[in-house]
């Protein structure tokens, strides 16, 4: 826990700084309000009975993308950690030093006779994150944070791709999409004390500043997607 605090402090520290406050809030202002997405042209039907699926996405700290997806009807769980690396078992202070190869990353269980594979995108893409940016979000630098999909399975591909294709020739973001997809090569679990986190801790001040505009963009924007936990 002590590491945790330290996290939040430097990260606080981050957003003090002008420049770093703007990106921030410019990330949360581009991933909602202001970026109108379509859906995706290619995309899953739902599914006729009941079902569990798998997801996982990176895109910045795990900690605003995890209460994004939890608030997301269909979704039955989401769980930060670590993906796109080549070391087994990461931990934290490992991933954090950007040698291991894995990004921050979220693992989504979903029902697909709820909600398909191209919604999570769409809310992925238009509330979750900037999509734009490379190798950061906000005032997070390093490949640790870089905008993925790792997909499980050739429809996941197909999918993702097409909707990125689709985003960049309707112009839906100021700047092209740097969005990774790339198979998933494993996942591990982030510790305990990353879970949930947003949840746990709403009076942080890069929680305050940075996740919790999300959550209002995913209600305010995808209403028909929203649940409240």
């Amino acid at each position: 826990m002590f590491r945790i605090l330290i996290r939040s402090f430097a990260c606080f520290s981050g957003l003090l700084a002008l420049g770093a406050l703007v990106s921030c809030n410019s990330t949360s202002a581009r991933a909602g309000a202001t970026a109108k997405i379509p859906n995706p042209a290619v995309d899953d039907s739902l599914a006729a009975t009941k079902g569990e699926q798998t997801a996982v996405f990176a895109g910045g700290c795990f900690w605003g993308i995890q209460a994004v997806f939890e608030h997301v009807k269909g979704v039955t769980s989401a769980t930060s950690g670590y993906s796109g690396g080549s070391v087994k078992n990461p931990n934290y202070e490992a991933v954090s030093s950007g040698e291991t190869g894995h990004a921050e990353s979220v693992k989504v269980v979903y029902d697909p006779s709820q909600i398909s594979y191209g919604q999570l995108l769409k809310v992925f893409f238009s509330v979750a994150h900037d999509p734009t940016e490379l190798n950061r979000q906000g005032p997070d630098t390093g490949t640790q944070y870089r905008s993925a999909i790792f997909y499980s399975n050739e429809n996941q591909r197909r999918i993702a791709r097409a909707y990125i294709e689709q985003l960049n020739q309707a112009r839906a973001f100021p700047g092209p999409i740097v969005t990774q997809v790339v198979a998933l090569g494993g996942f591990y679990p982030a510790e305990d004390y990353h879970q949930d986190y947003a949840r746990k801790h709403p009076n942080d001040p890069y929680i305050t500043i940075c996740d919790l505009p999300k959550l209002e963009h995913l209600r305010r924007e995808l209403p028909d997607l929203y649940r409240d936990r």
